[in-house]
């Protein structure tokens, strides 16, 4: 039984930090339908963010926030991540999502102007990142039913973010090495806030 149970508290010590390994493998498909343990250790990744996003729960555990996490920054070699995004209108939005796939998606290509951050990186990185401006994934939810997600923004952003954890990616590896804040042409002007 895993050690990431619904009861269990994940703190920052539990997330893998640059340098891991598992960190620059292709996480391993799941199968179906996925398994109680799989259900708690999504449950588990969630309420992290939730508890992070939290400023009282956050400051007593000092947790790092956080809007995606993906199993392999727990050290869980599982094609699965949990994300918690709250919108500009206030609104939250709860993934648990298990093998996501991105199916399609625009030309057009957006950024975050303060580049994006990671739990699992310490240090300060500086450049832009050009991520798809919309999205379609294809995953499974907890009950292993199959569905596809449209998205835009920064919903768009997280979810592309998570899901190059999960092929090995680190977000700083889409970074212009030679420019750090050169864009490719097809990048909207208006860049994210």
């Amino acid at each position: 039984m895993s050690k990431f149970t619904k009861d269990y508290l994940l703190v920052m010590n539990d997330i893998i930090r640059e340098g891991a390994p598992i960190l620059r493998e292709k996480a391993k498909k799941l199968s179906l339908p996925p398994t109680e343990e799989d259900k708690e250790e999504l449950l588990c990744m969630l309420q992290y963010l939730k508890n992070s996003q939290n400023p009282e729960i956050a400051k007593k555990h000092q947790l790092r926030p956080g809007v995606g996490i993906s199993a392999n920054q727990i050290g869980l070699n599982k094609r699965m991540f949990a994300a918690y995004i709250k919108n500009s209108n206030g609104e939250d939005f709860e993934y648990t999502l298990i093998n996501p796939k991105i199916i399609a998606h625009s030309t057009s290509m957006i950024f975050i102007p303060d580049s994006e951050g990671c739990l699992s990186i310490d240090r300060p990185i500086v450049g832009y990142v050009p991520r798809y401006k919309k999205i379609t994934v294809r995953a499974f939810n907890l009950n292993g039913e199959e569905m596809k997600i449209k998205l835009r923004g920064f919903e768009a952003v997280v979810f592309q973010h998570e899901i190059d954890h999960l092929n090995g990616i680190f977000f700083y590896d889409h970074i212009n090495q030679k420019n750090p804040f050169q864009l490719p042409e097809n990048v909207d002007i208006e860049p994210l806030s």
